[in-house]
C-alpha cells in the first residue's frame, strides 16, 4: 500500500496543513483530514493488530464501520481511548498510537501469537486453561484482554447532556435523510437531523452523481444550509445515534470540533413524537484468503478516500467484487492517476454496459472468477485470481478494492423492536415491520439507488410530519435461481471478524461441535463481538453458517441488536456526574451555622448533616454525652431540616392518606398531628413520620430525611396510575422549609424567651398538635412533636431565615444550658425512649406487625399492604419483633449487629434475632438497647445470649424503651 495525496479534490483545506504524530512518528496532514486518510495519504500501511492473533491490519473501510484501524489519541488525563482512526478528525498536535500492540502496529512483539493460530481455534478458551486450574492462567489472560488502555486519573474533559423533544428526529443526512428532512421542515413541525459525520451528504460526497440537477455534493451542501436557517430546524452533525429505546426515546451522542480540547462528548436524550431512519448501508468484504492483508480494503472506502480526502489507496488497483457497484470506482482511480490491473467479478454475467467501458478503456474484466490468495509482507503486493476455468494467474498489485454488496443499516431499527427480512433481490435484511413511530428510508430500507432515494425520503419526511401510519412493505419474492457463494472455496485463511480473528474454518468447527444457533455460533466464535458490532462481519457470518447448515439466510435468523450501535466514551453516560457532582453533597439551610460551631459532617439519607459537636479535646463519643446529658437536664436544639414535607392537597386528601397510611389519617382535626406508616405492596414498611392537618383539605405529611424525595415520587405515582380520580394534589416542600427541633425540659422557657405569638401553654398546645404564628419574628409552623421523649417544639421557618432563628435560640437559651445537638446523641435518646428508627431497627422484610402494629388490621377500610399483613406468612408468630434489650452488665452498651442464641442451643444454628440499636445513656447511668428478636413479644423477661467478638453476653428481653416510660416529661 503506498497511499499518496492526489493533486487536488476533496473536502479537505489544503491551506491548513496540520502535524499529527502516529506510534512515534511524525506525519502532515491537511484540515479536513481524518487520522485514517491522513495515515493513507503517508502511505501508512499498517495501522493496528488483530485481537487474538495479532496480524498486522491496514485500513478496511473510512466510516463507522472500520474494525483494524483502533487508536488511543492523546496521553494522560483526557486521553480517547479504543476509538476508530476513520472517526478521528485530524488537528495539529494529535498524537495517535494503534492499541493492543507492542512497541507499535509495525512491529509487534505479541504476533508470535499467530505461530500458534492452530492452537487458538474457536472456542479454545472453553477447551484449555482447566489444567491444573483457571487460576494459575487468569492474570496473563486478564492482562491481554481488552484493547486501550484507559487511564486512571481522572478525566479534565466536560461531558454534558442535553434533553430534547421534537416531532420528527431524522437520524442520517445522506440523500435521503436530507430530503426527508426538508420535506418535514416544509410543515412547519420542530425537525432534529443528526448525521455522525463532519458534514452532510454521505455517499453524495464520494459518489460522482446528481440530484435535482445539480451535483451531488453541492446539492447535500445546499439542503443542509436551508434546513439550518429554518427555525425550527436543528441540525446536528459529529453526531451518531447510538440507542433506540422505548416511547421512541434516542441516544444521541455529539462529538467535539477537531481540537476542542476542553470540549467533551455532549449526550442528547431525544423524545420524538416520530423517528425517520435513513441510516445508509454499508459495504460487505468478501470472505477469501489472505482478506486481511493491509491493502485490501472494500471499495466504498478505496472511492470515498479518494474522492472526499484527496487520498488514492496505492498505484495499482484490483477490483474483486460481487455487485455492481464496485465498477464505478475504476474511471476514478484512473483519473487520479492510478493504474487498474484487473476487476474481478465473481459472478458469470455482470453489468453489460460497463463492462464494455472497462473494456473500452482497455480494463480487463474477469467474469466467475475469484481472488483465491493474497502476498506481501506484510503489505499487499500481489493476488492470486483463479478463472472460472480453473486456471490461476499472480497480479500485481497494491490495493485490492472488494466488495461483497451492501447492508442496510438497520442496528437502531432492530433496536428499536423492529422486525427484519431477508431480501434475496438485494441480497440483505432489510426493515419489514415498526413497532415504534418510526420509518426506514433510502438504503436503510434497502433502496440503494441514490435517484430513488430522493423520493423516498421526502415521502417518509412527509409522512412523519403528519403522523401519517408506517407503510407495510411487502415480503419479497423468493429468487431460487440465485444463490450467491459466499466465500471463496481456497486454501488459507479466509476472515469474516477481521478483529477478532474469526475465520471461515472457525465457523465451519462452531458448527460440527453443534453451535448452530446464531446467538451459540457468535459467543463461541466471539463473531460480531468486536468494535465494530458485526457491521462488516454480519451478513456473511449469517451467510455461511446457512450454507454449512443447509439453511436458507432468512432461516438463520438474526443476533440481537443491543444499544450502542458504536463504542461509546464512559464519560458521555457520566456527563457532569462525577467526583463532587456524582452524588452532590446536600446541605442544610443552617450549614454555614453548623460549620462555624466546629460540628463533625456525617451524611444521612443523602444529607450532609452533623454528628456531634466536639470541643476542643473532646472525643466525638464524649460530645455525644454530652450532649444528650444536655438534652435531659436543660435543652438541645437540633437541625430537623431534611425531615421530609410534603402538602397533600384537595377535596380527596383525607382519602386518599388513608389509603396511603396504615393507620387512620381522615379523622384528624385541625391543628393536630398523628404518627403514621407508609407500608409497601408486601406490606413492608416503607417510611414513617408524623402528619399534621393544616386545613379541612390541606395536610403536611412528614417523611424521613432519607424519604424525602421517594415518597414524594411514590405518593405522585399512585395518583397518576392508580387512583387518577381522586382530586388531590401534592407539593414537596422539604427544601422549603429550616427546621429548629428544640428538646428538653427548659424548651417551653427557652421559646417563651425568644418571643412567640403562640399560647405555649400545654393546655393550648398538647403534645401532637400543630400551630401557625411567629417565633423571634419569623413566620413559623411549631409542632409539638418528639423524638426524644422529652418536651420537644419542631419549628419550622422559611429555609433563608434559619440561621437567623438557630442564632436567637442559641442567644436566649444558652444561660439556661441549651446546646446544638448532632445525630449521633439524637440516635442515643431516640433509643432511651424506645422509638422505632426505620432503616436501622427494620430492613426490607419488617412489616407493621413485625413492629407491634397489630391493631391497624382492625380497621374497616383498606389501605397500601393490607392484604399482604393477613397472609399466614406475614401473621407468624416467630417473626422477628421489636423489643427491647437489658443487658445483665448495664455498664457495657450491646455491639449493634450481634446476633442472639437461646441459652444451650448450637452456636451453629439460626439466629435468635440481633442488636439494631445500642448506646450508654448519661442520663439513666446505664446501656440501652434495642433489637429484632424472633417471637420477641410473647418473648419478654426471658434471657438471651448476645454473641459479641469478645465472648459471650446475656441479656433480658423486654419491652421497648426504659426513658420515662409514663410519658410525663412528654406531655408537660
Amino acid at each position: 500500500m503506498t497511499g499518496e495525496r492526489v493533486a487536488a479534490g476533496g473536502d479537505i483545506d489544503r491551506n491548513r496543513p496540520l502535524r499529527f504524530r502516529f506510534d512515534g512518528r511524525q506525519y502532515g496532514g491537511f484540515a479536513g483530514d481524518s487520522l485514517a486518510s491522513a495515515l493513507l495519504a503517508n502511505g501508512v500501511g499498517v495501522v493496528g493488530r488483530s485481537f487474538k492473533l495479532h496480524r498486522p491490519r491496514g485500513l478496511l473501510a473510512a466510516g463507522v464501520e472500520e474494525p483494524n484501524a483502533i487508536v488511543t489519541v492523546g496521553r494522560g488525563p483526557g486521553a480517547g481511548v479504543n476509538l476508530r482512526a476513520t472517526e478521528v478528525e485530524l488537528f495539529d498536535g494529535l498524537d495517535a498510537r494503534a492499541v493492543n500492540c507492542w512497541p507499535s502496529a509495525r512491529f509487534d512483539v505479541a504476533a508470535i501469537n499467530g505461530l500458534a493460530s492452530r492452537f487458538l481455534a474457536a472456542g479454545f478458551y472453553y477447551k484449555t486453561f482447566m489444567w491444573p486450574h483457571w487460576r494459575l492462567f487468569e492474570p496473563a489472560i486478564r492482562r491481554a484482554a481488552g484493547l486501550g488502555r484507559p487511564t486512571r486519573e481522572p478525566d479534565p474533559v466536560r461531558h454534558d447532556e442535553l434533553n430534547a423533544h421534537c416531532e420528527v428526529l431524522v437520524v442520517g443526512a445522506g440523500v435521503a435523510g436530507l430530503a426527508a428532512a426538508r420535506a418535514a421542515a416544509r410543515t412547519g413541525v420542530r425537525i432534529i437531523l443528526a448525521e455522525q459525520s463532519p458534514r452532510v451528504g454521505g455517499a453524495l460526497r464520494w459518489r460522482d452523481a446528481r440530484i435535482e440537477g445539480t451535483p451531488g455534493k453541492a446539492w447535500a451542501d445546499q439542503v443542509a444550509e436551508d434546513l439550518a436557517n429554518m427555525p425550527d430546524v436543528r441540525v446536528l452533525t459529529r453526531t451518531t445515534a447510538v440507542g433506540y429505546f422505548d416511547h421512541n426515546t434516542l441516544a444521541l451522542v455529539q462529538r467535539p470540533s477537531p481540537g476542542e480540547s476542553q470540549s467533551g462528548l455532549r449526550l442528547w436524550r431525544v423524545r420524538a413524537a416520530q423517528v425517520v431512519l435513513a441510516t445508509g448501508a454499508l459495504e460487505r468484504p468478501l470472505v477469501f484468503p489472505g482478506n486481511d492483508r493491509p491493502g485490501v480494503m472494500l471499495a466504498s472506502a478505496v472511492r470515498r478516500y479518494l474522492f472526499e480526502f484527496g487520498v488514492r489507496a496505492g498505484h495499482r488497483l484490483v477490483v474483486f467484487t460481487r455487485h455492481d457497484d464496485a465498477y464505478d470506482l475504476v474511471e476514478p482511480w484512473l483519473a487520479a492517476g492510478g493504474e487498474v490491473a484487473m476487476l474481478v467479478d465473481a459472478r458469470v454475467n455482470g453489468p453489460a454496459d460497463r463492462i464494455a467501458r472497462l473494456r473500452d478503456l482497455g480494463i480487463e474484466v474477469r467474469l466467475g472468477a475469484s481472488v483465491t490468495c493474497t502476498r506481501g509482507t506484510p503489505i499487499l503486493s500481489a493476488v492470486d485470481v483463479q478463472s472460472c476455468d480453473g486456471g490461476s494467474q499472480r497480479i500485481r498489485a497494491d490495493v485490492l478494492a472488494m466488495s461483497g454488496g451492501w447492508n442496510p443499516a438497520l442496528d437502531l431499527f432492530r433496536q428499536s423492536g423492529g422486525k427484519a427480512i431477508w431480501d434475496p433481490r438485494i441480497e440483505a435484511f432489510r426493515p419489514l415491520m415498526s413497532v415504534q413511530a418510526e420509518r426506514s428510508c433510502g438504503a436503510a430500507a434497502g433502496t440503494l439507488d441514490l435517484s430513488t432515494a430522493v423520493a423516498d425520503g421526502e415521502a417518509a419526511g412527509s409522512e412523519a410530519a403528519s403522523g401519517a401510519p408506517q407503510r407495510s412493505p411487502c415480503a419479497p419474492a423468493v429468487d431460487s435461481e440465485r444463490r450467491p457463494a459466499w466465500q471463496v472455496d481456497a486454501p488459507g485463511k479466509a476472515f469474516v471478524d477481521f478483529q477478532n480473528d474469526v475465520t471461515a474454518a472457525d465457523i465451519a468447527l462452531a458448527t460440527r461441535e453443534n453451535f448452530v444457533s446464531v446467538e451459540h455460533l457468535k459467543r463461541y466464535t466471539t463473531l460480531g463481538m468486536a468494535v465494530d458490532q458485526g457491521k462488516t462481519s454480519g451478513v456473511n457470518g449469517l451467510a455461511i453458517l446457512g450454507e454449512l447448515t443447509g439453511r436458507e439466510i432468512a432461516q438463520v435468523g438474526t443476533t440481537s441488536a443491543r444499544f450502542p450501535y458504536t463504542p461509546v466514551d464512559l464519560g458521555a453516560f457520566a456527563g457532569l456526574a462525577r467526583g463532587e457532582l456524582f452524588r452532590p453533597r446536600r446541605h442544610m439551610p443552617a450549614h454555614g451555622w453548623h460549620v462555624a460551631r466546629g460540628a463533625v459532617f456525617e451524611e444521612y439519607g443523602g444529607w450532609t448533616r452533623p454528628s456531634s459537636y466536639p470541643r476542643e479535646g473532646e472525643t466525638t463519643l464524649a460530645a455525644e454525652q454530652r450532649e444528650a446529658l444536655a438534652v435531659r437536664q436543660a435543652a438541645g436544639l437540633f437541625d430537623g431540616s431534611p425531615l421530609g414535607k410534603i402538602e397533600v392537597v384537595g377535596p380527596d386528601a383525607p382519602r386518599f392518606l388513608d389509603l396511603i397510611y396504615a393507620n387512620v389519617m381522615s379523622n384528624l382535626k385541625v391543628g393536630r398531628a398523628r404518627y403514621g406508616l407508609m407500608l409497601n405492596d408486601h406490606g413492608v414498611i416503607l417510611d414513617d413520620g408524623v402528619t399534621a392537618r393544616l386545613a379541612e383539605d390541606r395536610f403536611l405529611v412528614g417523611t424521613t430525611g432519607a424519604g424525602a424525595s421517594r415518597i414524594a415520587e411514590w405518593l405522585e405515582e399512585w395518583l397518576q396510575c392508580e387512583w387518577p380520580q381522586l382530586r388531590v394534589l401534592t407539593a414537596p416542600v422539604t427544601t422549603a422549609w429550616g427546621v429548629a427541633t428544640l428538646s428538653g425540659p427548659k424548651a417551653r422557657q427557652i421559646l417563651r424567651a425568644v418571643g412567640s405569638d403562640i399560647d405555649l401553654a400545654a393546655e393550648s398546645f398538647p403534645h401532637m398538635a400543630f400551630r401557625e404564628g411567629r417565633v423571634a419574628d419569623i413566620p413559623a409552623r411549631v409542632f409539638r412533636v418528639s423524638y426524644t421523649g422529652d418536651l420537644s417544639f419542631e419549628i419550622n421557618v422559611p429555609a433563608d431565615r434559619t440561621e437567623e432563628l438557630w442564632n436567637r435560640l442559641m442567644a436566649v437559651g444558652a444561660p439556661s444550658g441549651l446546646e446544638p445537638v448532632g445525630l449521633d446523641a439524637w440516635m442515643l435518646l431516640r433509643t432511651e425512649k424506645g422509638y422505632l428508627h426505620l432503616g436501622g431497627d427494620t430492613d426490607g422484610t419488617t412489616n407493621a406487625l413485625d413492629v407491634g402494629w397489630g391493631h391497624i388490621l382492625k380497621r374497616k377500610t383498606d389501605f397500601i399492604g393490607r392484604r399482604s399483613l393477613i397472609r399466614r406468612e406475614d401473621q407468624r408468630g416467630d417473626r422477628f419483633q421489636f423489643v427491647g434489650l437489658e443487658p445483665d452488665d448495664l455498664t457495657r452498651p450491646l455491639p449493634v449487629g450481634a446476633h442472639l442464641r437461646t441459652p444451650g442451643e448450637v452456636m451453629n444454628g439460626p439466629t435468635e434475632g440481633y442488636v439494631t440499636s445500642s448506646g450508654f445513656s448519661p442520663h439513666l447511668a446505664r446501656a440501652v438497647s434495642l433489637g429484632m428478636v424472633r417471637g420477641g413479644r410473647s418473648r419478654l423477661g426471658e434471657r438471651v445470649q448476645v454473641v459479641t467478638e469478645q465472648g459471650l453476653r446475656y441479656a433480658k428481653i423486654a419491652s421497648p424503651g426504659v426513658f420515662d416510660p409514663s410519658g410525663a416529661r412528654l406531655n408537660a
